[in-house]
């Protein structure tokens, strides 16, 4: 097809000829309706004027008779421009004026007419023009007959057609080149556009739709496809780190799976060294169980499947219940666990994910921040001297949101390495001693971003505080970005 074939067959260019053809019979009307118009009008200017004079020339018909009334038709028709004059006895025959010839039967009856006539003094005999006249009975018998030539209607007629014609003609010709020039730019821009999607089809997902800067609907589209390719490139990279992660990371645990299996075949001597190695088997499965559930649950909180289960509950109340499932277990640690929740929170979500995410981050604070052997005994104050202890809130903060924060007394993370803490796997080396598979923050995070809401993470001086902001209801899930966070593993599975 040639440049100026896809040209036509562009929307872009049809849209602008039905434009130009409505645009065109728009203007062909008016143009119409002023030339009726402009002649209605000198018609009524004709109309009184000769109204004018045949009252004038009545009134000296009655006060001096046929002599005057002769006079004054002399007098009158032979000034340059003058209206048009015949009188005529009752037989036909003329008296005076200056018509030299009418249409044949004009003068029999009273009242307007439009008729053909030519003038005495005209040189050329074979001339006619149109007049407008009007035929009135005096007393006596006498006809007279006052008009005014049409000469100057027509050619105002001709002069508006006239122009008519080359206006329609000037839109039409400007019409077509704007459209054509208007056309190339859009399908310039469309097939650039156009070749970035085939270069994203072809596999390259860095491709981004070019933005012109004017802020129409092109570059609306673009942007809003832009920011999609930016969400589906972002899946794509996690998918991909998901992936290289699952073949690396688990691949050791179930070597050590199957090297435990093979030892117990070639070593066990009796039933115990058996059931033994079963149980370890056992945990290694179970460890690679809540590994895959955690994968399943960030995924479904990614792809924005879990919004199905959106509800209505108090963020306080699972706030509480988290803190009485986890205390035990801090005092077990020697850790001291608080619940600052004394009023109700209700939010809009999903109450299952953000009760997991937030039992990541108890866990991960109990995991951490608990005193060790080779750092402090249990009964020993935390780091720096501060009492060891885990503080988890939920209250409102500023604007429409519900914080969700536990803050410990551990040793905390350092902010240059939040930024890839809650990356899948991501272990940090002071967390490499400590069980885990660093998917706890990962699922914090996707449940954050999900709600529409972020995972933060600040220095709680001394130890970290990991803090949910989600909105009262549910927000649209904003364009996947670089998180930041500290890495940690999935407390429980969905």
């Amino acid at each position: 097809m040639t440049a100026l074939g896809k040209l036509f067959r562009t929307t872009t260019f049809k849209l602008t000829l039905v434009y130009l053809t409505v645009f065109a019979v728009f203007a062909a009307f008016l143009l119409a309706y002023f030339a009726w118009n402009t002649r209605r009008l000198v018609t009524q200017q004709i109309v009184a004027t000769v109204d004018a004079e045949i009252a004038g020339l009545s009134d000296l018909y009655q006060q001096g008779g046929i002599r005057r009334l002769i006079f004054a038709i002399d007098d009158r028709g032979g000034r340059p421009g003058s209206s048009l004059y015949l009188l005529t006895t009752a037989a036909g025959e003329g008296v005076t004026g200056n018509i030299g010839s009418l249409t044949t039967g004009v003068l029999d009856k009273s009242g307007w007419t439009e008729t053909a006539y030519r003038r005495i003094d005209d040189s050329d005999t074979a001339a006619e023009h149109q007049a407008l006249v009007r035929v009135l009975q005096l007393p006596g018998g006498f006809r007279l007959l006052v008009g005014r030539d049409l000469q100057e209607r027509e050619r105002l007629r001709d002069i508006i057609i006239s122009a008519g014609r080359w206006s329609i003609a000037l839109v039409v010709v400007l019409g077509i080149a704007g459209g054509l020039f208007v056309t190339r730019r859009v399908l310039k821009r469309v097939d650039a556009m156009t070749g970035t999607t085939q270069r994203i089809m072809s596999g390259d997902l860095s491709g981004r739709l070019p933005i012109a800067g004017s802020n129409d609907e092109l570059d609306r589209l673009a942007g809003n496809l832009n920011a999609m390719l930016e969400r589906i490139e972002a899946l794509m990279h996690g998918l991909k780190e998901v992936t290289d992660n699952i073949a690396h990371d688990l691949k050791t645990p179930l070597t050590r799976l199957r090297n435990r299996a093979e030892e117990a075949l070639r070593t066990a001597e009796d039933e115990s060294q058996y059931r033994a190695a079963l149980e370890r088997t056992i945990d290694e499965s179970d460890a690679l169980i809540r590994t895959f559930n955690a994968l399943l649950m960030i995924a479904r909180a990614e792809s924005g499947q879990a919004r199905d289960g959106m509800t209505t509950f108090d963020a306080s109340e699972i706030a509480h219940g988290i803190g009485d499932l986890y205390e035990p277990l801090a005092d077990d640690r020697g850790l001291t666990l608080r619940v600052e929740a004394p009023d109700a929170a209700p939010m809009h979500g999903n109450r299952e994910l953000i009760s997991q995410a937030l039992a990541n981050l108890v866990d991960n604070a109990i995991k951490y921040a608990a005193p060790t052997h080779a750092t402090l005994a249990p009964e020993s104050p935390g780091v720096n001297g501060a009492q060891p202890e885990i503080v988890v809130t939920a209250v409102a903060g500023d604007g429409d949101r519900i914080l969700l924060t536990v803050a410990d007394t551990g040793p905390g993370i350092p902010a240059d390495d939040r930024a890839r803490a809650v990356e899948r796997f991501v272990r940090l080396e002071q967390s490499r001693s400590q069980p885990g598979s660093g998917l706890g923050l990962s699922l914090a995070n996707a449940v954050a971003r999900l709600h529409g809401g972020e995972l933060r993470l600040e220095d709680n001086g001394p130890g970290l505080r990991t803090v949910l902001a989600l909105p009262r209801g549910v927000a649209a899930v904003p364009a996947p970005q670089q998180p930041t966070g500290r890495e940690g593993v999935p407390a429980a599975s969905s």
